[in-house]
């Protein structure tokens, strides 16, 4: 029984630290509150209660006090409960409050600190809080109420963020300049900081509120009033980066997303995670267990996916056996084999079944017995020719692909975001993506594939596709989104 008060940071997923990721994996419940990244959740277990106790200006989904009894009612039955705050529980974050509640009723607790919003927002902005020539002051403050606070103390110091200050703004730039702060003063705001849809707004404390409100910006958002502000036009990193701006689905199964969801991150893209895909075991797992008892019989062994990879494996006892040769079809199936220590014997030129029975084609297969662990649905070209040849195939069920729970569900609150793209790394994610939303819901979305056959697919289905990976890998697929944007 303990509750962990754990700062997830300003926004970027990536900045939680590592203690407080380790304890979300371990977590029995976890409290999140609007500024924390949903994205976080995935690291708690399946089996974890996952409650929102968001609270924003004018709508709280949960009282301070309800929230506190919450987490001291999941205590009490010995769970253990994770109290995710975003930035830091400490800085404006309530956490004593909380802290305070969990002593009174005798509950063991942990604070862990997170990466707070004005350090996010200051490294990706290119703004430092500090230098040497500009400040050595910073001051924190909250401007939820302008009368409680001695702007001409305040206002007087030489870097000051305004926290939770965006709605009174124009009153509090308006007592600063009236008790000295020179209206010139190089301001900014800044509205989800770390995030890819980070906005920000450069002025001064005179134009600033002006500013706002014109682009109609609306909380939550951090404002920084000194002279580093001018150094931003110098040191803005994050909104230089390739993909910044741009909104990307990926529709791949949740265990698989963060191989193509990473990498669009790094270059600044906001992705959000649709799964329309899950892989599972087989129907009957007896087949592939039959297969690898009698594994040294065979004289190929062919892989056409990681996932088949992975379920060979689960069910391998003993590589001593295998005296085949393995073809893999691609450079990620391929490192999958040899992460078994499995030496791999052919692998195609471009990572399609055409181009995998074009490497065998030297090969005498008349006779010779070929395992082919793979969906249960897939395309039959590859076993039909190799057939032809004189092979023996045997074509085991490894793994299933169905319909992911609550998958509509989840498609019509992302396609709410108004994605600019959307990502198909096979057929079955397009089918499958169709089949819950309809062809015509991706008007306006541009649709990268990862390779001919899921292009096809897509023609066949009435979508336009607007980039395709060469070759024909997630890294391929992220550097073909990435031209593409280049040339629009």
């Amino acid at each position: 029984m303990k509750v962990y008060l754990v700062g997830a940071g300003p926004g970027d997923p990536g900045l939680i630290t590592v203690k407080g990721k380790k304890i979300l994996e371990r977590a029995d419940a976890v409290l999140y509150d609007n500024l924390a990244s949903e994205r976080l959740l995935e690291h708690a277990p399946p089996r974890a209660e996952r409650i929102y106790v968001g609270k924003k200006r004018a709508q709280h989904e949960m009282s301070q006090e309800e929230i506190s009894a919450v987490m001291i009612d999941r205590a009490r039955r010995g769970w253990t409960v994770v109290r995710l705050k975003g930035g830091d529980p400490f800085i404006f974050g309530r956490g004593g409050e909380e802290m305070e509640a969990l002593a009174a009723a005798d509950i063991p607790f942990e604070i862990v600190p997170g990466v707070t919003t004005p350090l996010g927002l200051a490294a990706y902005t290119g703004v430092p809080l500090t230098h040497r020539q500009h400040t050595s002051a910073v001051t924190f403050v909250t401007g939820h109420n302008v009368e409680a606070i001695d702007w001409g103390k305040i206002g007087s110091a030489e870097t000051v963020v305004l926290f939770m200050g965006l709605v009174n703004f124009a009153a509090i730039a308006r007592e600063m300049i009236a008790r000295g702060r020179s209206a010139k003063t190089p301001a900014m705001v800044v509205r989800w900081a770390t995030r890819p849809d980070q906005e920000t707004l450069v002025g001064t404390l005179e134009s600033l509120p002006d500013k706002i409100a014109k682009a109609n910006l609306r909380p939550p958002a951090t404002i920084v009033i000194g002279e580093v502000v001018a150094l931003r036009e110098r040191f803005n990193w994050f909104e230089k980066l390739p993909l910044f701006g741009q909104r990307i689905v990926v529709t791949r199964d949740r265990r698989q997303a963060a191989e193509l969801a990473e990498p669009l991150e790094e270059l600044g893209a906001e992705v959000l995670l649709l799964p329309v895909i899950e892989i599972i075991p087989p129907l009957d797992p007896g087949p592939l267990e039959r297969a690898i008892a009698c594994l040294d019989k065979y004289d190929w062994l062919i892989f056409t996916s990681v996932n088949g990879v992975r379920a060979f494996a689960e069910r391998l006892r003993d590589i001593r056996s295998l005296r085949a040769k393995v073809c893999a079809i691609g450079p990620a199936t391929a490192a999958a084999v040899e992460a078994l220590h499995i030496k791999i014997d052919r692998m195609p030129k471009e990572y399609v079944a055409e181009s995998l029975l074009e490497a065998l084609a030297l090969d005498d297969l008349a006779g010779k017995r070929v395992l082919l662990p793979r969906a249960a649905v897939a395309r039959d070209l590859v076993p039909i020719e190799l057939t032809r040849r004189g092979a023996v195939v045997d074509v085991v069920e490894a793994y299933r692909t169905v319909l992911p729970e609550q998958a509509a569900t989840h498609a019509r609150e992302v396609l709410a975001r108004k994605p600019h793209w959307i990502t198909f790394t096979s057929s079955s994610t397009i089918k499958n993506f169709v089949a819950l939303a309809g062809g015509a819901s991706l008007a306006g979305i541009k649709i990268a594939s990862i390779g001919p056959i899921t292009s096809a697919t897509a023609r066949e289905l009435g979508l336009n596709v607007a980039a395709e990976a060469d070759p024909h890998t997630v890294p391929g697929l992220v550097t073909a989104i990435q031209k593409a944007v280049r040339s629009f």
